[in-house]
């Protein structure tokens, strides 16, 4: 615990708090929630449900993901296979979307600009990838989560293909880019707030993944602990605001983009602070989709799966047309509530391959209209999986 307090420390020392921080609305919500008679037990119980049922399975999966992505070499033959064949960069470019979170998109994305992979490579990825909210429906619904990855892939290689069989490779590469390569953000200023949360989930990520996989087992926790009974709901609560304190006081949001988008990782942050920061960015994103769902219901009486179910045929478009938008904020919305049940699969499958995560925005910034018309792609075969999912099934 010593690292805890040291952390804390250079917290205090090294940064001003700053209350004009817009990500303190969500923290300030939730306690103005907590200390309502009316809304704390609602508020309690979507908090510890986000942290024991979400949070703690996303640090999870992320750190395996960081862990083992860490641990594979480069393959120097790689770059010569990839430049002798479009179909192999299909290929790449849609495993690389399939893999949960954005990192493996914006590497195509930056490929594509320097010449070395094709326009197709480009709908591939982007058709590919779900962003961070796989790694949410892999810690929800595994199973669930398993079968978009795969659908993804096969889509985005067919996409892929058939694009390149009509436009070639070059199509629509920018001319001479001023920069090709993603650069991580040097975020010195912040780096105390950012090792407060690599702090927070190194010492939390075992014992919250223990305690997760109990609450899933359907073992009674507090009675196994001999804790009062509600303990564990409260334990999660405070944990869950605490995570969302680190985060929101660990960066300002100017834009969209850094409303949306994951936080950028220093060059020199490890393991625990690239898990903090992408888990505590999917779980803020949960829980105001978990508390829309939840306070609708308790102020209007309202049931949003039965509202929603009064427009079914609405609910594949509405789950494409999110996906145009870049980030991946708004694609955790869309999984979140489908997870709670609010809105159907094939909502979920179209959000899931027409949205690009943040991949667009590098695209936005380097190709702006290989980036329109590669979204414009990718959009299709969304509404055609969407709507046959809808038809067949639902």
């Amino acid at each position: 615990m010593a690292s805890l307090q040291k952390a804390v420390n250079q917290q205090l020392q090294g940064q001003q708090w700053r209350l004009a921080n817009k990500r303190l609305i969500l923290p300030i919500a939730l306690l103005a929630l907590l200390v309502t008679p009316s809304t704390m037990e609602l508020t309690v119980s979507v908090l510890s449900d986000a942290f024991w049922q979400v949070a703690s399975y996303v640090a999870a999966t992320l750190a395996l993901y960081h862990l083992i992505a860490s641990k594979l070499n480069q393959n120097s033959n790689l770059s010569n296979v990839l430049a002798n064949s479009s179909r192999y960069q299909v290929i790449f470019a849609s495993f690389m979307g399939a893999l949960p979170g954005c990192g493996g998109a914006i590497v195509v994305i930056t490929q594509y600009v320097s010449g070395k992979l094709s326009f197709g490579a480009v709908v591939a990825v982007l058709t590919a990838t779900m962003g961070d909210a796989a790694f949410l429906l892999l810690a929800a619904k595994p199973e669930i989560g398993l079968a978009m990855i795969a659908i993804g892939f096969v889509v985005g290689l067919v996409s892929g293909w058939i694009v390149d069989a009509f436009h070639g490779q070059d199509f629509m590469r920018p001319v001479q880019p001023q920069e090709t390569q993603s650069k991580p953000v040097e975020d010195h200023g912040k780096q105390p707030a950012l090792r407060m949360q690599g702090v927070f989930w190194k010492w939390a990520l075992i014992p919250a993944s223990i305690i997760a996989i109990m609450g899933s087992l359907q073992i009674d926790i507090d009675h196994i602990f001999h804790l009062n009974a509600g303990t564990i709901s409260y334990i999660g609560a405070g944990a869950a605001m605490l995570a969302m304190l680190l985060w929101a006081t660990s960066r300002d949001v100017t834009d969209y983009q850094s409303a949306v988008a994951e936080d950028p990782k220093s060059t020199t942050s490890n393991l625990f602070q690239r898990v903090a920061q992408d888990t505590n960015f999917v779980t803020s994103w949960v829980i105001g989709a978990f508390l829309i769902f939840e306070l609708t219901i308790f102020w209007t009486g309202l049931d949003p799966k039965a509202v929603f179910s009064n427009w079914a045929i609405m609910l594949p478009l509405m789950g494409v047309l999110i996906g145009l938008l870049p980030g991946c904020g708004p694609q955790i919305l869309v999984t979140s509530l489908y997870i709670s049940g609010a809105v159907p699969l094939s909502a979920q499958l179209g959000n899931a391959i027409s949205n690009d995560g943040d991949a667009l925005f590098p695209a936005i910034a380097l190709a702006p209209k290989a980036a329109l018309m590669a979204t414009i792609y990718s959009t299709l075969p969304a509404l055609i999986a969407a709507y046959s999912y809808y038809w067949m099934f639902e």
